[in-house]
């Protein structure tokens, strides 16, 4: 449980948290990374295997990356993103737990992904009309692991303070983007150690989707 304090809202990461993604992670992130190889941004000896698209993006911008070429690698991204949302079905759980917290929780959805893409998705699966706000990159300042779109979820909903939140998700990237707006996190099916590996501390590590429950009642 969570200490006593009482949670008013749950932020879901999208892409292997609510939904059972079939998007293409490794490819998309190769294609960038030949993209900005191409445009003279990154050399082949960058270490890429140590890296997520995100953050390879960053370091393209320290690298002196303009709006266009990102832009450019948005739209690489947004090609691998539809073809993975094809078919894409949810998390074991994902229905029942929505529809048990839709109307006693804000619910809210950030996602690295284009909005576009989020909300096809999301409609597609039938869970869309459950969510308060689904954010996508373009409401970020930048992609997780920044805490861009954590900060837009705080600023839309002012009643709510950053720890009567939970946030809930797969990857480091969404626990490091949830620490930085001062979200409580919550690992769904990725290893404490694997987190903490990455400098991320969540409040608790689930297995199955369902199991958020046990933390937002307190």
């Amino acid at each position: 449980m969570r200490d006593g304090r009482k949670c008013k809202g749950i932020i879901f990461d999208m892409d292997n948290t609510l939904l059972q993604s079939r998007i293409d992670f490794a490819a998309m992130k190769e294609d960038i990374f030949q993209h900005l190889i191409g445009h003279g941004m990154l050399t082949e000896r960058f270490p890429l295997h140590e890296h997520t698209t995100s953050t390879m993006l960053e370091q393209a911008k320290q690298a002196g990356m303009d709006d266009t070429l990102y832009l450019s690698c948005m739209n690489l991204a947004e090609k691998h993103e539809v073809r993975g949302m094809e078919g894409a079905g949810l998390e074991k759980g994902v229905p029942e737990l929505i529809e048990s917290l839709h109307g006693q929780f804000v619910l809210v959805v950030v996602t690295n992904n284009s909005l576009s893409a989020a909300l096809k998705a999301l409609e597609v699966t039938r869970i869309k009309s459950y969510f308060d706000a689904i954010i996508g990159r373009e409401q970020m300042e930048a992609l997780k692991p920044s805490p861009s779109g954590f900060t837009y979820v705080l600023n839309q909903f002012r009643n709510i303070a950053a720890d009567e939140w939970i946030s809930v998700g797969d990857s480091w990237i969404d626990g490091k983007a949830s620490a930085g707006a001062g979200i409580p996190f919550i690992s769904y099916r990725t290893s404490m150690e694997a987190m903490m590996d990455k400098g991320v501390r969540p409040i608790a590590r689930i297995e199955h989707i369902s199991e958020v429950r046990n933390w937002i009642y307190g």
